[in-house]
């Protein structure tokens, strides 16, 4: 029975979402933040450093959300960041629980269909071949430093996300603007797929994974219907009852935002849940029209 919880990267609209539900369902949880304790319910560690067996020791649980944004121009500062904040941090994680004297349960870490590269059309599950390219490079070395607590006996998931939409920023919040004032419109060509979830099915999926002791391995954290990006623009331009007339031309994207807007706003994954469908999880939010409904209805 999981009872104690250690997450980390509470700060961002995952992990904003997470904690409350965390917490409302009676889990004791502990937070992993960088810089100085400011409060009860804390660790301190730096990503770049080891972490101590013993500080995390005694959980049931660990949910690994932190690492650098990738939004912003790729210098090679940023890819850096990007790499070290993800695999130097998580590489370390691992090490220390799969030393600590009372180890978790379940060790539950972030990854990304970036893992895919950009696929065009074809239909990718959990049995996909990696891609080529910063991200897929970046998240195979990611997966693959949970290694030291698997090999210790723990249970340890790596969720390939998706585009998560959240009232609380993000990916959606980004776009709203533009939308709002009737100037956004398709990405490109807009036939690149988007593979999205909602933040509730996202948090949702996360308590199903840490009580589903079959699940492990990576786990595709997207809703079942992808939709084009063009879909995804009319869609939301509907719901805000605004036009969706302005596309963002290819070479606009790659002249504004770089390698970054070539890579994430132009590369297409068409990912399917094929482990969650299999182990019954009850997608909340299949369809993209109601997702938006619910989040933007306020």
């Amino acid at each position: 029975m999981i009872s104690r919880i250690l997450v980390s990267g509470v700060s961002g609209p995952i992990g904003a979402s997470l904690l409350p539900s965390l917490k409302t369902r009676g889990y004791e949880v502990t937070r992993l933040v960088r810089g100085a304790v400011t409060g009860e319910g804390q660790i301190s560690w730096n990503p770049a450093k080891s972490i101590s067996p013993h500080a995390v020791t005694g959980f049931d649980a660990v949910v690994h959300l932190a690492g650098e944004s990738i939004v912003g121009r790729w210098t090679d500062e940023k890819k850096r960041k990007i790499r070290d904040s993800r695999v130097a941090g998580t590489a370390a994680l691992a090490q220390a629980l799969a030393q600590a004297k009372d180890k978790p349960q379940v060790f539950v870490c972030s990854s990304a269909i970036g893992y895919y590269g950009d696929r065009g059309h074809e239909v990718l599950n959990e049995q996909s071949s990696p891609g080529s390219g910063l991200l897929p490079d970046v998240c195979r070395e990611w997966e693959a430093a949970t290694k030291a607590a698997a090999d210790a006996g723990i249970r340890t998931v790596q969720m390939r996300t998706g585009v998560v939409l959240s009232p609380k920023g993000g990916a959606l919040g980004k776009m709203l603007t533009p939308f709002k004032m009737g100037v956004g419109g398709r990405i490109g060509n807009g036939r690149q797929w988007m593979s999205w979830i909602d933040v509730q099915d996202m948090v949702g999926a996360i308590h199903h994974i840490l009580k589903s002791d079959l699940l492990q391995g990576p786990v595709n954290m997207v809703a079942p219907r992808p939709v084009t990006n063009a879909e995804f623009t009319r869609t939301l331009a509907s719901v805000l009852s605004r036009p969706a007339i302005f596309p963002l031309p290819a070479f606009v994207v790659k002249l504004v935002f770089g390698e970054m807007g070539e890579t994430v706003l132009l590369g297409s994954q068409r990912v399917e849940p094929a482990q969650l469908v299999a182990s019954g999880y009850p997608f909340r939010f299949s369809d993209l029209r109601a997702s938006l409904e619910n989040i933007l209805k306020t």
